[in-house]
């Protein structure tokens, strides 16, 4: 058994999702975990597991593009508390004395483990663009180069990647491993089936596209992100609710949703087509959009209009057909890749963490 430190971003709530199932699983297994978090995640998860709260960054938007403005503004009030948050960190983790820190794209604690010369793992999706060979459209180069050198600066120096990843491609280095996306039991536990409406999801107002769904008369669409309900024409608006939200994601026809990773693989996994919207400016959601159409599972709606709406609407058939091909799976890969790395107190993760410092 070992005792696991485990941080994972606050940002959005993949990374908690992700958490969730990895710590239930740690837990059963005998070890010893204590989670730190700040933001969704740390709301998430405080009242299942023993998390620590800290201060981490979050991206602002505006119609689906970053505002660069917005989130200089925001992260900067950050600052102050982030400072105290450290020292609260680091006086967890000499009490706890882990023998290995895990990281799901949380710097506080990837720095830490550096800091006193702990044996690193990732699991996160976001390795992919450090450790991992994929197709890259020339306009998106440049920003992948930045990409990968922020991936470099907020986790220095892993001793192990577990990527999670719906395109698998060539690893960069022999402490890199692929695994097929993480997802949650409630997920696993769903039988979809094929429904008339489709499933639009949005983490943030986006006005503009909604007029163009109200101009596809015809279709009818559920719409979650706005907390609001009732109908609107063709939309039915509804609150967050998970119970609900997971329902009819199930029932879809189909799903039309920024391109975050969480959801474009609970869909897949569930055969359901996805009209993706990366937001602008964010380089791995523009990523999972191109990886997405480029396997003929859905649409790159990178400039959506209405021709774009049309276009994904005409070709559902075309998507579902190729969808049923998809290769689910369950978590049981990554999870025993884990086990083996912390099994005898982290004993395959300390020899990870002695080989890269030989070589480095």
């Amino acid at each position: 058994m070992a005792r696991v430190l485990y941080g994972f971003s606050g940002e959005g709530s993949g990374h908690s999702s992700r958490a969730k199932e990895i710590i239930t699983h740690l837990l059963a297994a005998g070890h010893e975990v204590r989670g730190a978090s700040y933001d969704r995640g740390y709301r998430n998860l405080k009242d299942d597991f023993d998390v620590i709260e800290i201060e981490g960054l979050s991206i602002a938007s505006v119609d689906n593009k970053v505002s660069v403005v917005k989130t200089f503004t925001e992260n900067l009030a950050r600052v102050s508390d982030g400072v105290g948050a450290v020292r609260t960190l680091r006086r967890a983790l000499k009490a706890f004395e882990p023998d290995v820190v895990v990281t799901d794209f949380e710097p506080m604690t990837a720095y830490l483990a550096n800091r006193y010369d702990l044996p690193l793992v990732t699991i996160d999706n976001q390795h992919r663009m450090r450790y991992m060979r994929y197709p890259c459209p020339d306009e998106l180069k440049k920003d992948a180069l930045v990409t990968e050198t922020v991936i470099r600066a907020i986790v220095p120096r892993p001793d192990v990647s577990l990527v999670t990843t719906f395109f698998f491609g060539e690893v960069k280095n022999e402490r890199t491993f692929l695994f097929p996306p993480i997802l949650r039991r409630e997920v696993l536990a769903l039988q979809p089936t094929a429904g008339e409406r489709l499933l639009v999801y949005f983490t943030h107002d986006f006005d503009p596209f909604l007029e163009l769904l109200r101009g596809a008369a015809r279709e009818r669409f559920v719409v979650y992100g706005y907390d609001r309900e009732g109908r609107d024409g063709n939309l039915e608006f509804k609150r967050p609710s998970r119970d609900g939200f997971l329902a009819d994601l199930a029932q879809a026809r189909a799903v039309i949703a920024t391109a975050g990773f969480t959801l474009i693989t609970e869909s897949l996994h569930l055969g359901k087509p996805y009209l993706a919207l990366p937001m602008a400016g964010q380089f791995e959601q523009e990523l999972n959009a191109a990886l997405l159409a480029d396997a003929g599972y859905g649409k790159n709606g990178r400039n959506a209009n209405a021709d774009t709406v049309g276009d994904f609407l005409y070709r559902l058939p075309e998507y579902a057909a190729r969808l049923a091909d998809y290769p689910a799976a369950d978590n049981g890969a990554i999870l025993a890749k884990l086990d083996e790395l912390l099994a005898d107190r982290g004993a395959g993760a300390r020899e990870f963490h002695a080989r890269r410092k030989e070589k480095s």
